[in-house]
C-alpha cells in the first residue's frame, strides 16, 4: 500500500513539473522593417528580423511565408535554446514590378507559445531615369 501511495507521489509530482514549464516564446527586434527610397535600378533589398526564444522549449519556425513571390524569407531551421537568437532574412525584388510604395507581409508560424507572427516590409522603388 505505502509502495502504490509513494508511486502515485511521484507521478503526480512529475507531471506536475512536466506542465509547469514555460513553452518556447518568440520575441523579435522588430516587426516591421522600412526600406525607405531605392531606384529602380537597383529593385532588390534586403533587411534581417532577429528574433530570440524568451521561452523555457526550443523554438522551431515551422515556416515562414511572404505575401508575394517577390518577397522572399530566409530563415534558421534548427530549433533555437531557450535564450538564444535567430533570424529570418528578407529579400524583395522590384524587378518587373511598378514604382511607387509597396508593404508586403512575411508569417511566420513556430511551435511557440503564440503561434503565428506577422512581419512587415515596405518602402518606395523610386523609377528609373
Amino acid at each position: 500500500m505505502k509502495k502504490l501511495l509513494v508511486m502515485t507521489m511521484l507521478l503526480v509530482c512529475g507531471m506536475t513539473t512536466a506542465f509547469a514549464q514555460k513553452p518556447a516564446e518568440i520575441k523579435f527586434d522588430k516587426l516591421t522593417h522600412n526600406f525607405g527610397s531605392f531606384s529602380e535600378k537597383n529593385p532588390v533589398v534586403t533587411c534581417v528580423f532577429t528574433y530570440t526564444n524568451v521561452g523555457e522549449q526550443a523554438l522551431v519556425i515551422n515556416q515562414a511565408i511572404a505575401s508575394c513571390g517577390c518577397t522572399v524569407p530566409e530563415y534558421t531551421k534548427t530549433p533555437i535554446k531557450p535564450g538564444e537568437q535567430g533570424q529570418i532574412k528578407v529579400t524583395y525584388n522590384g524587378a518587373g514590378k511598378f514604382p511607387g510604395h509597396f508593404k508586403k507581409s512575411i508569417t511566420v508560424r513556430t511551435n511557440g507559445a503564440v503561434e503565428m507572427t506577422r512581419l512587415y516590409v515596405e518602402g518606395d522603388m523610386t523609377e528609373a531615369k
